[in-house]
């Protein structure tokens, strides 16, 4: 009988897997590598990490992370502490675990092209310590037959085994929010696609035990890769609908969001209608690459896509049109931008992270840059060398110096923190007629007004 959990019979692994007696292996252990590893780490599952950065490795070694995910530091912190979460640049330590879990990354090349040089890097380094009875999951971002077309064949060339015979195989997608991705990999169904239906067996054991989810096992690898690529497609076009939405009630002197709120309220097929909300932009890793892999996918495929493109076209015109409201607001005030000092609060991509990884707000805030104008920026959550890729001027230390004299107050990141000093106290320490450009739609009209702020939110 084949040692690990692929190859033994469904009661054999169900036992397998309920005692917690195998060990997982992460390897890429990035933002969501380490929310994967610290997760099963906390529900009790022995997990080593498997990094190519030295300093990566020793920040989990010593019980510290600096991805930027809420409640994601005090895990490391626990499962470091409780001995059941390590990190290593050893491959070898794969050969001790009967679970692989692969998260490396898939950037985008010059054409919009998907680059999958770290999954073959990944497969070659696997490869090498693959023995019966592993089961390999990928979660990385990939075009459809990724896995079956250049990650199976890797694997079985250099370690001689065959995938769905002697090692199991599946492509299980990566589905997180930043901000969110603990509680969500906690309750978000997992979708399988394996090379056979062992393989998926397995998989679907092990997220059945390690995180209480049943499974939506769908019929192949290649279907399952499609699945994320559609989530995002769909993600990145309805915010662009909300965002064109925004635009028209600018004109219409309406608030967006109440008629958002009004149409969702329609039952359309098995779910009500369900626009997103509009803001300064998209950023991330993921809606911003996602798009435009279908893109390409369309083009060696023959066809002409015309939803990836346009949801890009309109997503990435938000941070000149936020700069765009700005101007006019200002205008209304008799200021003009150059003359003005303006107070940025928050760069980061999303509200309430600190990642800064192709964050719109940097295009907003290099707008204001070469506008010439006095400009402070203050961001909580994001770190000093962070902040050097979104901006050259230097983080204030807090909201309160940022917003002293500011003519006018653009929050680009909705973080909790700037709601706890009180609106009154800001509208203190501004400027006379000190405009408020809410890039979030995070703060309440009447209560901006209400403090002295001549208030303006997108599509409000």
């Amino acid at each position: 009988m084949a040692r690990g959990a692929f190859g033994r019979s469904d009661a054999e692994i169900d036992l397998l897997v309920r005692g917690m007696r195998s060990g997982i292996a992460v390897v890429g252990f990035g933002y969501i590598g380490t929310v994967i590893g610290a997760v099963l780490a906390d529900r009790g599952w022995p997990v080593v990490g498997i990094d190519v950065r030295d300093s990566v490795v020793d920040d989990i070694n010593s019980g510290r992370t600096n991805v930027p995910e809420p409640g994601l530091g005090e895990l490391v912190a626990n499962g470091v502490r409780a001995g059941r979460l390590r990190a290593t640049a050893d491959y070898g330590v794969i050969a001790e675990n009967d679970f692989i879990i692969v998260t490396v990354g898939t950037p985008l090349g010059p054409d919009y092209e998907p680059i999958v040089d770290d999954i073959k890097a990944a497969a070659r380094a696997v490869a090498q310590h693959l023995r019966e009875g592993h089961l390999v999951i990928l979660k990385s971002t990939v075009p459809p037959d990724t896995t079956e077309k250049i990650f199976l064949p890797i694997l079985e060339e250099t370690s001689g085994l065959r995938a769905g015979v002697d090692f199991g195989l599946a492509f299980c997608p990566e589905r997180l929010a930043e901000g969110q991705a603990i509680r969500e990999f906690l309750s978000i169904p997992i979708v399988i696609g394996a090379v056979d239906e062992r393989s998926a067996r397995a998989c679907a054991t092990l997220w059945r035990h390690a995180l209480g989810l049943e499974s939506i096992v769908v019929e192949d690898p290649r279907t399952a890769e499609m699945v994320k690529l559609a989530d995002n497609l769909w993600i990145d076009l309805n915010i662009a609908m909300a965002n064109e939405l925004a635009k028209v009630c600018d004109r219409l002197g309406m608030d967006v969001l109440q008629v958002i709120g009004a149409a969702n309220s329609m039952p359309k097929g098995s779910h009500n209608v369900n626009i997103l909300s509009p803001s300064m932009g998209v950023g991330g890793y993921c809606l911003t690459k996602d798009p435009w892999f279908v893109n390409h996918l369309g083009e060696t495929l023959g066809l002409d896509l015309q939803v990836p493109r346009t949801s890009r076209t309109v997503n990435d015109t938000m941070p000149g049109y936020t700069y765009g409201l700005l101007t006019q607001l200002l205008a209304d005030q008799g200021k003009t931008i150059e003359d003005s000092k303006i107070a940025v609060l928050g760069i980061a991509f999303k509200n309430n992270t600190g990642d800064c990884r192709l964050t719109p707000t940097k295009y907003v805030v290099s707008l204001l840059e070469e506008s010439g104008c006095q400009l402070c920026v203050h961001d909580p959550w994001v770190p000093e060398d962070e902040a050097h890729t979104v901006t050259s001027v230097p983080l204030s230390p807090d909201i309160e110096s940022a917003v002293k004299d500011a003519d006018a107050l653009v929050v680009l990141a909705g973080h909790r923190e700037f709601h706890q000093t009180p609106l009154v106290r800001l509208a203190d320490l501004a400027a006379d007629r000190c405009v408020f450009l809410d890039g979030r739609n995070s703060f309440d009209p009447a209560a901006a007004r209400a403090a002295g702020f001549v208030y303006k939110g997108i599509g409000r």
